[in-house]
């Protein structure tokens, strides 16, 4: 079965208000319950609760506490490289931008202005760039992190749809990746130029959330919302967090041209940690 009659299903299902439904009881304390719900999803996709600072799955008050927890410190080192990792997951796709076009799967392409909610002039500072798509699963670690350090210049919300970000809907949905909800968060480096992470949203993904903003989602308004940082300085370093999903979903992150060349080990569906090497600046670059 092709993987477009495989999603045909998703189109018909209500996204919308099986998400709402998910983040009520994710949220929702329910004592014996939620823990029943956590350690029936532990043992089902296998989560190891010892990276956890908490391990104690009794002690978590709600699903989403659970699934949004820290791991212990020493969990996730920085390698040494220009650009870590920033998540637990697995590669969907990385590699060059043409032009303004991003490789989502076999036949299936986005618009890096599509991609960041129509801004054109934000999209072609990343003409001829550098993207990487990054799938969490119900399993991985939900904390995201930054690849390299950054000062926030900007935070669009975009609306969107909510399918799901799996690896079969990438092949079978186009332009998944622009068509799905989204946070954009723009950033500067003085050493890297402009970068941005884009968080995706997806079905049953209940919220995302930043470290500077708290929950940007929900509400749901349905339409573009901005926020500017001009006038504050909000500087994270490398491997500090700076946000996180309430159930799983993707980053996709964008680097101007020559800025990144990537973890020569890196390939598409292959796993990746937090901290790992995702790439570093060109030789040229560095020279």
């Amino acid at each position: 079965m092709s993987d477009r009659i495989k999603v045909i299903p998703q189109y018909l299902i209500p996204k919308q208000g099986l998400t709402r439904f998910a983040g009520r009881i994710a949220g929702h304390q329910g004592g014996q319950y939620t823990t029943t719900l956590i350690r029936w999803f532990v043992g089902k996709y296998g989560v190891n609760m010892e990276e956890a600072a908490n391990p104690d799955i009794a002690s978590y008050a709600s699903f989403n506490e659970f699934f949004t927890r820290p791991l212990r410190q020493d969990a996730r080192p920085l390698a040494k490289a220009d650009f870590v990792c920033p998540v637990d997951g697995a590669i969907s796709q990385f590699g060059g931008i043409d032009d303004d076009q991003i490789f989502q799967a076999k036949g299936h392409k986005f618009s890096t202005t599509a991609l960041v909610g129509g801004d054109a002039t934000l999209a072609a500072q990343f003409q001829h760039g550098s993207f990487a798509n990054l799938y969490l699963s119900p399993k991985d670690y939900h904390r995201l992190h930054m690849p390299c350090e950054g000062r926030l210049t900007r935070m669009i919300y975009v609306p969107g749809a909510l399918f799901s970000v799996n690896p079969t809907t990438a092949r079978g949905i186009p332009g998944l990746f622009a068509r799905n909800e989204r946070v954009v968060c723009v950033f500067n480096s003085k050493e890297h130029g402009a970068f941005v992470l884009v968080l995706v949203g997806a079905t049953i993904v209940g919220s995302m959330a930043t470290t500077w903003h708290g929950l940007v989602n929900p509400p749901r308004p349905g339409v573009v919302k901005e926020w500017r940082y001009d006038d504050k300085t909000i500087v994270l370093k490398k491997g500090e967090e700076m946000g996180r999903f309430l159930l799983g979903s993707t980053i996709v992150m964008l680097f101007k041209k020559d800025t990144i060349g990537f973890n020569p080990e890196w390939a598409p569906e292959r796993s990746v940690r937090l901290g790992e090497v995702m790439g570093n600046k060109p030789a040229a670059k560095r020279a």
